[in-house]
């Protein structure tokens, strides 16, 4: 079992390499390594991030097969079957570490932004719960100076949105609390920056 500090430290480290084009070689990804893992996995970290085609987690962070148990939703949300995925990885893999991964200028949290300020009755039900589980997350910004500057807000709303998510893990969860209590499970919040590729680790860290 690889310790959170250790297991995050891994993140941030693949991540310089990414952001600098010194990405590891094909071992991560090649046959030995695919009948290395195929009997088990042993992922160091658990990424519940977004869904958006440009943040995949294990080119993000340069990993590998069988290094991440990835799991992603449109706008990093948490709901009932994200929270029973990472409670799984956590208690079958032993896995330390939990990220939620958001990212710079997320249609999601825009668009729950642009509902806010003029509802549609068009929208689909499976979209409007996406945006249902934003709202209340940014619902607050709104009624903030930051309304009348539309880049910071969506900034903000962003942050805001990943902060929600993380407290969620750590507080909506019997079974996640229990591990953060006694198993030392760390659950943080960060963000990744669509122009430069840097991972920003800004909530819940040791």
């Amino acid at each position: 079992m690889i310790p959170a500090h250790e297991a995050l430290e891994r993140l941030r480290a693949g991540n310089r390499r990414f952001v600098s084009d010194d990405r590891s070689s094909d071992a991560l990804t090649g046959h030995s390594r695919r009948r290395e893992v195929a009997a088990a996995q042993e992922p160091f970290a658990i990424i519940l991030g977004c869904s958006d085609s440009r943040v995949p987690a294990e080119f993000v962070f340069d990993q590998g097969l069988g290094d991440l148990f990835v799991i992603r939703v449109a706008g990093n949300i948490v709901a009932p079957s994200q929270i029973g995925s990472v409670e799984f990885a956590a208690e079958r893999f032993h896995t330390r570490l939990v990220v939620v991964l958001g990212h710079s200028k997320c249609g999601a949290v825009l668009a729950t932004l642009e509902e806010l300020a003029r509802p549609s009755e068009a929208q689909s039900r499976n979209l409007q719960s996406i945006v249902d589980r934003i709202r209340p997350s940014v619902q607050d910004l709104m009624q903030t100076e930051l309304r009348h500057d539309p880049e910071a807000l969506v900034r903000q709303a962003v942050r805001a949105n990943i902060r929600v998510s993380a407290n969620h893990l750590r507080h909506g969860s019997e079974v996640l609390e229990q591990l953060i209590r006694n198993e030392g499970l760390l659950v943080v919040g960060a963000e990744y920056c669509l122009e430069t590729g840097v991972v920003d680790f800004f909530d819940g860290m040791p």
